[in-house]
């Protein structure tokens, strides 16, 4: 049996490093998961953190009620946009890895290490702090004796354990929660549009609706609407262990994107009808003040641990799909090939610590709000940039294999891109210091690249010639 099948025993994290002697060690993953599993990951990544918590925060810079509701549309029609691009790229080569495949063969291999090390830093391990941190709070307003710091460590660390002990067992629980959080959610919905008023809706003009719409602040409110559909590309991470990719790929891109706006619309119409705009300006925990306005002080106790049980479902979703790309940037780059280690169907064991580890740094040091801006900027310029790799293929290879054509090009992406850059420009202009520190992390990102590239590495030649590899 030769070196790629057999991967020796490794039963503790400081063996991740010791294999990082053995260049020539690379697992390839098997394709175990079907369209309805890369679906599921699609829906837990997005609704997760950001739908409980970005609208308190969106009224701050927004307080109108209607301007609100169409930001989630607007982020809505954003994501499902990008979703159509992604899918083209992703099915013409159904590897893992995200935007670090896409950007390497598009661009150059420094610009697809560079949105690696976005993903593991912004895409990644920031969000799993941050839905961590909102998983602490909920669980703390429904249990007070539950201390929020340690329910967030221990959530990290748990799901991270399961993820690495085997893909299929990871897979199995991402699709119960998800399952899960889809009933409850929508059983929420169904109460809030009963008791809820609807005349919080209509109490401004369609004129001033949309005065407060060309704000600068509804242009940085964008920003955190961005964040909370942050996992539309989540298959494209996960794309190297899909069955039939070239079809069940782009199902599971514009389903899964379709599904969430659907529901982010109807939760986001129950938060605003719930209470005045007062009340729930500035809030982290809307979910929680919602169900108790609608049905309840106690109602919106046991409303807490139920969006705590449905942050899991996000939790995990990111824990499963992030350390692909790491494993694929391993494959690459001998000076991280120790994070391609697998041990029979176990998840990139390596990978998964690192990002765990990381993850529990920020959880440590970083505050809510910083990090969803911080994480909205930057993943908007590396989805932005992707996207328009959908341009530069359908120039330079026109007759490259295309299992699936992005519907509406180029109006689709072109309109993906303009929208990213207007909330990119109007985040330099409201908040330079997150605009700098997005910047300063893709500096770092290429100035790593260029101490652990291969001395020997092939120059990256033209798209055609990397499609065709």
């Amino acid at each position: 049996m030769n070196k790629v099948e057999a991967l020796p025993r490794m039963d503790t994290a400081s063996e991740c490093a010791e294999s990082a002697l053995d260049a020539s060690v690379v697992k390839q993953p098997k394709r175990v998961m079907g369209a309805f599993s890369a679906t599921m990951i699609v829906v837990a990544s997005m609704v997760g953190t950001g739908v409980f918590t970005t609208t308190g925060i969106l009224l701050e810079t927004t307080p109108s009620a209607p301007a609100v509701l169409w930001g989630w549309l607007i982020g809505g029609i954003i994501a499902f946009f990008g979703a159509l691009s992604y899918a083209e790229l992703v099915a013409m080569q159904p590897k893992n890895g995200g935007e670090y495949q896409i950007l390497s063969r598009v661009f150059h291999p420094a610009v697809g290490f560079v949105a690696g090390w976005i993903s593991l830093i912004v895409g990644f391990s920031a969000p799993i702090a941050s839905t961590a941190m909102a998983f602490g709070k909920y669980a703390t307003a429904g249990f007070p004796a539950i201390h929020e710091f340690w329910a967030a460590l221990i959530i990290i660390i748990a799901l991270s354990a399961v993820h690495a002990i085997r893909v299929t067992l990871g897979s199995a629980i991402q699709n119960a929660f998800t399952i899960l959080k889809l009933l409850l959610v929508g059983s929420f919905i169904v109460g809030g549009f009963c008791l809820g008023d609807f005349s919080r809706l209509t109490a401004e003009t369609p004129a001033e609706t949309w005065q407060t719409m060309l704000t600068p602040g509804f242009a940085i409110g964008l920003i955190f609407v961005t964040y909370a559909y942050t996992g539309w590309n989540g298959s494209a991470y996960i794309a190297g262990e899909v069955k039939n990719p070239s079809k069940s790929l782009p199902l599971a891109f514009a389903l899964g994107t379709l599904i969430v706006t659907l529901i982010y619309l109807g939760l986001n119409t129950v938060f605003l009808i719930s209470a005045p705009v007062d009340a729930l300006s500035g809030t982290i925990e809307i979910g929680a003040i919602t169900a108790a306005s609608l049905f309840g002080t106690h109602t919106g106790q046991i409303f807490s641990i139920v969006i705590a049980l449905l942050l899991v479902s996000s939790l995990s979703a990111m824990i499963m799909a992030g350390p692909r790309i790491y494993q694929s940037m391993g494959a690459d780059y001998p000076a991280f090939r120790f994070l391609t280690r697998r041990k029979g169907d176990s998840g990139p064991i390596c990978a998964i610590i690192l990002q765990a580890l990381i993850s529990i740094g920020m959880l440590l040091t970083a505050r809510f709000d910083e990090l969803i801006t911080y994480m909205g900027f930057t993943l908007s310029v590396s989805s932005a940039l992707t996207v328009f790799g959908l341009f530069v293929m359908r120039h330079r290879a026109p007759n490259a294999p295309r299992p699936y054509r992005c519907w509406g090009y180029p109006v689709t992406p072109i309109l993906f891109i303009g929208l990213s850059l207007w909330m990119i420009i109007f985040t330099f202009i409201q908040t330079p210091q997150v605009a700098i520190a997005g910047t300063a992390t893709i500096l770092a990102g290429l100035g790593l690249y260029f101490l652990v590239r291969p001395k020997d590495a092939i120059p990256h030649n033209n798209v055609k010639n990397n499609v065709n590899r």
